[in-house]
């Protein structure tokens, strides 16, 4: 895996997250971000099952550009 380190959330208070990366092998987007709450588990549940691989998680919108600026470089790739 080679990950290329996009950014991490402008106002995190220290330094870990939310953040995005891109795996430059495969042009997935790599998000680390809050577990969601219950509340919004119970709402994406609504949807479907959440596999035990997998979770809900929650990024800030002002991380928008960061995230843009990843599926550019994925699209590019």
């Amino acid at each position: 895996m080679a990950l290329r380190y996009i950014g991490i959330d402008p106002n995190t208070g220290d330094g870990n997250c939310p953040a995005v990366w891109v795996d430059e092998l495969n042009n997935d987007l790599v998000l680390q971000g809050w577990r969601a709450d219950d509340a919004t588990r119970a709402e994406c549940l609504t949807i479907g099952a959440i596999p035990d691989t997998e979770d809900v998680i929650r990024i800030p919108a002002r991380m928008v550009p960061l995230i843009r600026e990843a599926c550019d470089r994925a699209e590019r790739a």
